[in-house]
């Protein structure tokens, strides 16, 4: 099989994949964004995730910042920036910044030193915590532990969890084509003496709804406590997007 067409095939195999843009910069500070779909949940206590950046004879500028600076951010990828989130993936030389060459904003925390994308849906900042490089394929697993979450209280749900449609939050298959999910089912906590059991869920009626509301967003909060963000919790540091140090730096 030809190597695009085995690597579009096996890409879609696992299913539909959660949709980032990963937000890092240089000791120097340049930026740097890339679309990536191979974020995974590793734990709660601590919160932390991990990415899949695969091996390769060209430079990795994601992977040579993180490793410089131990942070980056994960931005969730929402129906409206779908064409610049893609057009990251493009190989632009170091010295070209994706932020500039897809018209998507740099948003800076102080003290944090990668970028989030101001026009993404949530938002996290992530410290580096650990680096393998695996040997069956020489595949990088980064590990970071989430510091940082910047999202609308609106967005919960009862249970504590984000509500990814509320959000914006879209999916990705393969290698190019994106989808907008809604939820089917909310199914209550699985018990060996109960049959299963639906929980409401309060969902927009039709795709057009759902990306309607993400457009219309509000300012979001943000804190320094990744477990913070549940319902009923302040946010220590919380204040709006306007109130972000934010400036723009080349790559």
């Amino acid at each position: 099989m030809p190597g695009r067409r085995r690597a579009a095939f096996v890409n879609s195999l696992s299913g539909f994949k959660s949709a980032n843009l990963v937000g890092t910069a240089d000791a120097a500070g340049r930026s740097n964004l890339a679309i990536m779909s191979s974020a995974v949940h590793l734990g709660s206590s601590p919160a932390l995730m991990a990415l899949v950046i695969r091996p390769g004879g060209e430079e990795r500028h994601t992977l040579h910042n993180i490793l410089a600076t131990e942070a980056f951010s994960i931005n969730h990828v929402t129906a409206d920036i779908v064409p610049a989130a893609h057009q990251t993936a493009a190989r632009y030389p170091r010295d070209i910044c994706e932020f500039t060459a897809t018209g998507l904003t740099p948003a800076w925390v102080e003290g944090f030193a990668a970028p989030l994308v101001a026009e993404a849906g949530l938002r996290l900042g992530l410290r580096l915590r650990e680096h393998q490089r695996l040997a069956i394929n020489a595949t990088h697993l980064l590990i970071g532990e989430i510091v940082l979450v910047e999202l609308q209280e609106s967005w919960l749900n009862d249970a504590g969890g984000v509500d990814l449609h509320r959000a914006g939050s879209i999916a990705l298959s393969g290698l190019d084509t994106y989808y907008a999910p809604l939820p089917l089912k909310r199914m209550a906590y699985a018990k060996p003496d109960l049959p299963p059991r639906e929980i409401a869920i309060d969902a927009p009626t039709n795709l057009d709804d759902s990306l309607t509301n993400t457009r219309n967003r509000p300012a979001l909060t943000q804190t320094g406590d990744a477990a913070a963000h549940a319902p009923g919790n302040s946010a220590p540091n919380s204040h709006s997007r306007e109130k972000r140090h934010e400036s723009a730096t080349g790559s």
